[in-house]
């Protein structure tokens, strides 16, 4: 495996993360209730669920996903109900003052986790992403270069992306907007979560 490999997979994976999703919209709508360290552990949550992806497409298990419908059928349900649950819970919270909204950083590692866990398009997305952008053969230690480079990117992009938003000009521009963005959002994840649960 060359650097152009690691650097194709790379672009692959930032145009993923900038796609508009769950995972960004709960990542920025995190940091901007919670705040900056909020923010990163969602941030962190995200990454190391999404480098696991990635090391278990590079192991094959997509295939026990091919081979046992049922297990992504559940794990796809499991997601979509997860999804309308935050969904639910960001429209009914949308009036409520900030501090009873704001969650603590541990709290946000495990939604960004969850979130990713409950994703089983991730590790379809990450093989074939894999297949187009690396060689095949990848020896043990190349597997476990890409997963650390997978999570390294992850890390980077929302730890930057909760600092930018934790400044105080973004805070007090959400602040005056908080319900309707909050509604907004919750419709959004709703909707993801509806696709999600009957996209077939």
């Amino acid at each position: 495996m060359g650097w152009e490999h690691l650097l194709a997979f790379n672009l692959a994976l930032i145009a993923a993360i900038l796609s508009p999703g769950p995972a960004f919209l709960v990542a920025v709508r995190t940091t901007l209730v919670s705040g900056r360290r909020a923010g990163v552990a969602l941030g962190a949550g995200l990454g190391v669920m999404a480098a696991g992806w990635t090391l278990a497409a590079l192991l094959g298990l997509e295939l026990i996903f091919t081979l046992f419908p049922w297990a992504y059928l559940a794990v796809k349900i499991a997601g979509g109900l997860y999804l309308a649950w935050i969904a639910w819970r960001l429209w009914r919270d949308a009036r409520k003052p900030l501090s009873a909204a704001a969650q603590p950083a541990r709290r946000a590692f495990w939604d960004g986790l969850m979130i990713n866990l409950l994703n089983p398009k991730s590790v379809l997305f990450a093989a074939a992403v894999l297949v187009v952008a690396l060689p095949p053969d990848l020896s043990p230690a190349e597997k476990a270069l890409i997963t650390a480079n997978h999570l390294a990117v992850e890390l980077i992009f929302y730890t930057g992306l909760a600092f930018a938003l934790s400044r105080p000009g973004v805070s007090a521009a959400y602040l005056r907007a908080k319900a309707v963005i909050d509604r907004v959002a919750g419709a959004v994840l709703g909707l993801f979560a509806a696709r999600l649960l009957t996209d077939r």
